[in-house]
């Protein structure tokens, strides 16, 4: 393999994000996460996370591995190692998507953002960094190139109902932040700084994601903040996109899981297979054995991966998330059940040995006004 097909800055090297040193001032709780020292909170994961919910917060997600692809034919490559429709995006637009494996699991979920057509960009979960690299890389034409930015950029989740409004109020071109359509992507400013600004994020609010380079990192957050932006930690992220229904690759999404169980058949194209075509399609036409549903507690406590969920004594399940959420004020999360358990079923979590009565519900605990 030519050195000059792939340039990449040893992640294993980058110990905490160039914002570090703004987190450590606010009072973060640090803690180690794939590899670096993140924030995951800074006072109260409830109160951040009614920010994000009620008006506008921000998460520093530069830990996430961020990738740019050059050269010709690249809609076919990312069609092959990948599952949604690369062909119907246009220049400026993403989509949420995934690398599917040969035996149709999830080596990632990503997500792809078209710049051009011989440039396109993406962004992949920090704990498979070198992972996913590896895989694209086994399947990468040598007339393409992959350039890993991860380690000279930052990303800066601004999220909230208000979101758009305080980006436009500080950003130029000022359109952008307020009609940019979902994924919409584009250079922009903000508060004077270039960034790479993306309509995306993982809370179920709107937003926008915002890459800038390291030097101009902590003059962005700063700016942020001044303009009323709550910093937020890992801890609220993780309630917001349980409540919001997104699976976390890890805990909804693995190797050995097919996507189709997840409940993603809508991000799966229908036509141009890719790599694990069949056993994807498989599972599409003749369903799963487990199913992706919702668990919700008539109480507080909280669901912690592997308790088993329960029906009539028999184990149907096992939790794979669970968080407090402070607009339910209940504990829920995320568990795979057998296919044939429906909505509504009311059925107990084995909590540290106690029965806990709780009820299947749409994974979807909240929906986006």
């Amino acid at each position: 393999m030519p050195e000059n097909r792939y340039s990449f800055a040893m992640a294993d090297a980058l110990k905490v994000t160039a914002l570090h040193g703004s987190h450590v001032g606010l009072g973060a709780r640090m803690v180690p996460f794939a590899g670096y020292d993140m924030p995951v909170q800074y006072q109260s994961v409830i109160a951040e996370a009614k920010s994000v919910r009620e008006a506008v917060g921000m998460f520093d997600v530069s830990h996430m591995a961020r990738l740019q692809f050059r050269g010709p034919n690249l809609v076919e490559f990312l069609e092959k190692v990948s599952v949604n429709d690369v062909a119907k995006l246009e220049d400026g637009r993403g989509h949420y998507s995934f690398l599917p494996n040969p035996t149709g699991g999830v080596v990632d979920d990503i997500i792809i953002y078209r710049v051009t057509a011989d440039e396109f960009h993406m962004v992949v979960n920090a704990s498979n960094h070198e992972k996913d690299v590896a895989w694209l890389l086994a399947s990468l034409p040598a007339d393409i190139t992959l350039t890993d930015t991860t380690a000279e950029t930052s990303m800066i989740a601004v999220q909230g109902p208000k979101a758009a409004e305080t980006l436009a109020a500080l950003g130029a071109p000022a359109e952008f932040f307020r009609d940019a359509p979902l994924f919409g992507y584009a250079v922009a400013s903000v508060a004077g700084i270039e960034t790479l600004a993306a309509r995306s994020g993982y809370t179920g609010e709107d937003g926008f994601e915002l890459v800038v380079a390291n030097e101009h990192a902590v003059a962005l957050w700063d700016a942020l903040v001044a303009a009323g932006v709550k910093p937020c930690g890992l801890a609220s992220r993780d309630t917001l996109r349980v409540e919001a229904g997104l699976p976390l690759y890890g805990h909804e999404l693995t190797d050995d899981l097919n996507p189709i169980a997840a409940g993603l058949g809508w991000v799966i194209r229908k036509e141009r297979p890719f790599i694990g075509w069949d056993a994807i399609q498989s599972a599409r036409e003749s369903g799963t054995p487990t199913k992706l549903q919702g668990i919700r507690l008539g109480t507080k406590r909280l669901l912690m991966p592997g308790m088993a969920v329960q029906l009539d004594g028999e184990t149907i399940g096992e939790i794979c998330s669970g968080v407090y959420s402070p607009v339910l004020d209940c504990g829920i999360g995320f568990a795979y059940l057998r296919s044939d358990v429906k909505l509504k079923t009311e059925v107990t979590v084995d909590i540290r040995g106690q029965a806990e009565p709780a009820t299947v519900v749409s994974k979807r605990f909240l929906k986006n006004k």
